[in-house]
């Protein structure tokens, strides 16, 4: 019988897995790391600045599996803080355990707790697996367009 996946708060003793795991998301998302201490110090400042609530899924006989990064930050139409689930990933040993779904039931049960108004997140248009999961949950697409100015790309005033 399989074990249902555990999730825990990643402390710093969990960086390099942490990190690894990053990396992965990363890779998934095809962004071009220069220095790869990068993603393992980003984590790291990140935690240690309490600017992000890292969560991480444990799967018997498989490890630690997956992650999410959650930043908390504040709603101006609720009034209320809201949640951020920035990054959400599970390494390809970890899928289809149920480890995604319950980082995923883990970060809206915390967001509850804290008295978020809600938990917001971002997919790839393309990205059909992780949709379906979200929708499954209660996330609801919104009819806002989210925009991005890149300011790497850009050079000087819009």
């Amino acid at each position: 019988m399989n074990e249902s996946p555990t999730v825990r708060v990643a402390q710093e003793t969990d960086l390099d897995v942490a990190a690894g795991l990053f990396r992965g998301y990363l890779d998934f998302y095809g962004v071009q790391v220069e220095d790869p201490e990068q993603p393992r110090a980003f984590l790291a400042d990140r935690m240690r600045a309490g600017e992000s609530l890292v969560l991480l899924a444990e799967v018997a006989g498989k490890g630690t599996v997956g992650f999410t990064q959650v930043y908390r930050t504040f709603s101006s139409l609720s009034m209320k803080p809201l949640w951020i689930l920035n990054d959400l990933y599970v390494a390809p040993a970890g899928r289809r355990t149920g480890a995604g779904r319950a980082l995923l039931l883990e970060t809206v049960r915390r967001a509850r707790e804290a008295g978020a108004a809600g938990v917001q997140l971002e997919t790839a248009y393309d990205n059909r697996i992780a949709q379906a999961l979200y929708e499954s949950e209660g996330f609801v697409r919104e009819e806002f367009h989210a925009y991005f100015h890149d300011l790497a790309k850009t050079s000087g005033e819009i």
